[in-house]
């Protein structure tokens, strides 16, 4: 056993190999050309070292989930913990060399939200770290973790800038929410870089923008919702840049040095499930977008869902591979989505490899005002990686009184096409948390990719804002309440038990808070957030108070009906507006929530598999392999094994023949076999690792590296990486 290790550790490799950027090199691969591990060593795997940040053990002062993928630089690992700080560890050993704390300074109040990765840029012996939190752009001397004091302002930059102003969009942004989750790209001594906004209707603009790495300055701009005169402004209705905002890369981009172009999927914009403010296809909203580097300068764009009614964000980065295509290699980029499609383009022209259909969809019954497209793009290869449209079949039969639970719920829904426009009525769709999701996959040097899926039922029900107005009295509290809260925790009073009772949502019930909490634990919660919950701090300490108050059953002073702003990703909203105005916008229609349908045990509501792990073949377009991923150990001793279970976190493939991920409920790592889906390793992590795993070498030695944070899906917290290598 011994010996077999030690003769792998001596085959020519480098003795160091970092991971140097989210997703490990430019193009986004997560492929590492290590062989170290391999499919004969890996069951010789153990811990190495686990770094504790010391943070998320406090139930009353914790951050986020770590969704962290680290990187590693010249032996040094940098990483970010629950409540945001950014650290620099040995990455052989774990141990500690310096931390940043962005929230050290008097005043500054935190604001938690995810944060996926960091950006390393180097000069000589400038070597920095740039990483966001909140709206703050920061850039820290990579070798003492102290900010550097010529960037920006005291080495911090405002992300609101470059949004626009009143001369420009019509209003001031400076007080709505953005902030970066997953980290840009560096070409040159540029930063450029997406955000993370509401989908609701305060979004801001999702505009792409570069800045400069020395100074913090703005370099370019790039509109994702065209202003007058830009292409594609004739594709919204007049003036909804003025109100509209989102069509933003949240998930990440890519770069191609040589050819100095950037690739980024964009999302769906405002607001999400009503857009009848925004009549047309919407570009550049749902766009694989190809970029000049340099200069910001569209190249090229295709739109994978027109006028978005459905929340399909393009949910992860693209990934550039290069495959044989008739007969030819074809440098191509490849884009994962929520609804399971895989589209596969050109690099240089945008031109699709495997053939577009534009399919006719439903376009009635629809809301007042709305008017879907009535086509949407297909992709004839690969097919999908997950299922398409709800049929009976599909039903749960796990237990019969589960399986009558979801019965009832189907037969009082509207099902079939995913393309069916929201109703009054409610339905249930797939596709709108992934298929694909921000963990993004993985592609060998062979052209497969190597992408992990959801299969999830999504129950979506529009309400009439103003027919609720007149048959529901609210107070201020329960105003700001059902604006803020009810997304996710359901509608005032009695939503909360609907929802529960309903979708068995993972979300908190706060019918009865006030009997866990005190007045200043939801307060501090409201400013910065805990766990899944984003900071609301954007509210006003008024606002906050008066939906405390509403929560303890203090409020009692009537309001006017508030509009939601509802956002799956980032839950951003703003109080209540004057009526009239242009922004934030306040749309006739809102959803009930972002409802996963579950059965009563809180199961899915679905025969399984739940989630997947496949092994596609873009030089052809077929499929290798798909298995389970994950397990619900309650299941397995039930007898269920192998049904896979919802996974966020990505995939990364190793030259050793290996795939890790981790990323599932049962809160193991596992390997695979990259060329037959099979299991040859996994670990019980001390949490959940809801984040990408990274593999470098130093000194000789391979490790593989993974966040330990926990938190999702009702799951125990954590706060640490954790680190594998051979003994």
């Amino acid at each position: 056993m011994h010996s077999t290790s030690v003769s792998t550790r001596s085959a020519k490799q480098p003795e160091n190999v970092d991971w140097t950027t989210y997703g490990g090199n430019d193009a986004g691969n997560r492929y590492s050309p290590l062989t170290q591990i391999n499919t004969q060593t890996v069951q010789n795997l153990q811990l190495a070292w686990t770094f504790d940040t010391g943070e998320n053990n406090n139930p009353n002062e914790r951050g986020m989930d770590i969704q962290c993928q680290p990187i590693v630089v010249k032996g040094i690992l940098y990483g970010t913990t629950p409540r945001m700080k950014l650290f620099a560890a040995d990455a052989a050993t774990g141990r500690q060399l310096w931390k940043f704390d962005p929230f050290a300074e008097p005043g500054k109040r935190p604001r938690f939200h995810p944060l996926r990765g960091v950006v390393y840029w180097e000069d000589g012996e400038d070597k920095r770290i740039l990483y966001s939190v909140g709206s703050s752009l920061y850039a820290i001397n990579a070798q003492t973790g102290i900010a550097i004091q010529t960037f920006g302002k005291n080495g911090e930059v405002d992300l609101h800038e470059g949004l626009g102003d009143k001369e420009t969009i019509g209003h001031d942004l400076t007080n709505f929410s953005i902030r970066v989750t997953t980290p840009g790209v560096i070409y040159k001594d540029l930063l450029i870089t997406g955000s993370a906004v509401s989908e609701g209707g305060d979004a801001p603009p999702g505009y792409i923008r570069a800045f400069n790495v020395r100074t913090g300055k703005l370099a370019w701009v790039f509109h994702t919702i065209p202003l007058p005169g830009e292409f594609g402004y004739e594709t919204w209705s007049n003036d909804s840049y003025k109100k509209l905002g989102g069509a933003n890369c949240w998930a990440g981009m890519v770069i191609d040095q040589k050819r100095g172009m950037v690739y980024a999927g964009t999302g769906s914009p405002s607001v999400d499930f009503y857009g009848g403010a925004r009549n047309g296809q919407n570009l550049f909203a749902n766009c694989v977008i190809a970029l000049n580097a340099e200069t910001g300068k569209r190249v090229w764009h295709f739109q994978t869902v027109h006028h978005d009614l459905w929340d399909r964000d393009l949910p992860c980065p693209p990934n550039l591979v290069t495959v044989k295509h008739n007969g030819r290699m074809v440098d191509a980029v490849a884009q994962a989505t929520k609804d399971g499609y895989v589209f596969l383009f050109d690099r240089d022209t945008g031109t699709p490899l495997f053939p577009v259909e534009e399919v006719p969809v439903p376009t009635s019954p629809a809301l007042p005002g709305e008017q879907p497209w009535p086509t949407q793009p297909v992709p004839t290869k690969p097919a999908p990686f997950v299922r398409q449209e709800l049929t009976e079949a599909e039903i749960t039969t796990r237990t019969p009184e589960a399986h009558a639970y979801v019965l009832d719920r189907f037969k009082n829904s509207r099902s079939g096409s995913k393309y069916m426009p929201p109703s009054l009525e409610g339905t249930l769709y797939y596709g709108f948390g992934g298929g694909a999701e921000w963990g993004g996959n993985a592609a060998d040097p062979e052209g497969i990719l190597y992408q992990n899926a959801n299969t999830m039922l999504w129950w979506l029900k529009m309400r009439d804002v103003q027919a609720q107005g007149k048959n529901v009295a609210m107070t201020r509290g329960s105003a700001l309440f059902n604006t803020n809260c009810s997304v996710c925790h359901g509608l005032s009073g009695k939503g909360i038990a609907d929802a529960k009772a309903s979708a068995a949502q993972a979300y908190p019930d706060l019918s009865e808070v006030d009997k866990r909490l005190t007045r200043e634990q939801i307060n501090t919660i409201l400013a910065t957030g805990r766990g899944r919950m984003p900071s609301f701090g954007h509210l006003s300490g008024q606002d906050r108070e008066a939906i405390v108050n509403f929560l303890l059953k203090l409020d009692a002073k009537p309001a006017t009906p508030a509009v939601a702003s509802t956002d799956l990703h980032s839950s951003v909203v703003t109080s209540p507006v004057a009526e009239g105005a242009d922004f934030p916008y306040m749309p006739p229609y809102l959803n009930n929530g972002n409802t996963q349908f579950r059965d009563q045990d809180n199961y899915p509501a679905i025969k399984p598999p739940w989630g997947t792990l496949n092994a596609i073949d873009l030089n052809t377009g077929e499929y290798l392999w798909q298995v389970p991923l994950g397990e619900y150990p309650d299941l397995v001793k039930k007898g269920m094994p192998n049904t896979g279970t919802e996974n966020h976190g990505g995939p990364v493939v190793t030259a050793g023949g290996l795939l890790f991920i981790a990323a599932t409920y049962d809160e193991k790592l596992r390997a695979f076999d990259r060329k037959t889906g099979k299991i040859v390793w996994e670990y019980k992590l001390p949490a959940g690792g809801f984040a990408t795993p990274i593999t470098y070498m130093v000194n000789g030695k391979q490790y593989v590296v993974i966040a330990a944070g926990g938190t999702r899906y009702g799951l125990k917290s954590g706060g640490s990486y954790v680190a594998f290598a051979l003994p």
